[in-house]
C-alpha cells in the first residue's frame, strides 16, 4: 500500500469514528489507491448482505471531503435499507404467482 493510500484509508476511518448508529456498523479497507467503505447491519434477525461503496482518490483528496462523505454515507444507508426489501409492489408477477 502506498503512503497516499494509507493516508486516505486513515482519513476515512477517522471520519467513520464520528458516526455511531444503533443498527449499523461502519468500516473501511484499502482498495487500490482508493478506499472501500463497508456497512453492516448489527445483529440482524435474518441474514443480510454487507453494503460496500468505493471512494476514489480524487474524492478523498478533495478539500470538501468531509461534507461530501457525509452526503454519500447517508445516500448509501438509504440504498442499503431499500435493498433489504424482500418484496415490493414492483414484484407484481411474483406476487400474483404466490396469490398475494
Amino acid at each position: 500500500m502506498t503512503e497516499a493510500a494509507k493516508t486516505r484509508l486513515e482519513r476515512v476511518l477517522a471520519q467513520l469514528r464520528l458516526y455511531e448508529h444503533p443498527l449499523m456498523t461502519f468500516d473501511a479497507q484499502s482498495n487500490g489507491e482508493g478506499v472501500q467503505v463497508l456497512i453492516n447491519f448489527k445483529d440482524p434477525p435474518v441474514a443480510v448482505h454487507t453494503y460496500a461503496f468505493d471512494l476514489h482518490p480524487r474524492d478523498l483528496d478533495h478539500p470538501q471531503f468531509e461534507w461530501s462523505f457525509q452526503s454519500q454515507l447517508y445516500d448509501c444507508l438509504h440504498d442499503y435499507i431499500v435493498e433489504m426489501f424482500i418484496r415490493t409492489p414492483q414484484d407484481l408477477k411474483d406476487r400474483r404467482s404466490k396469490g398475494l
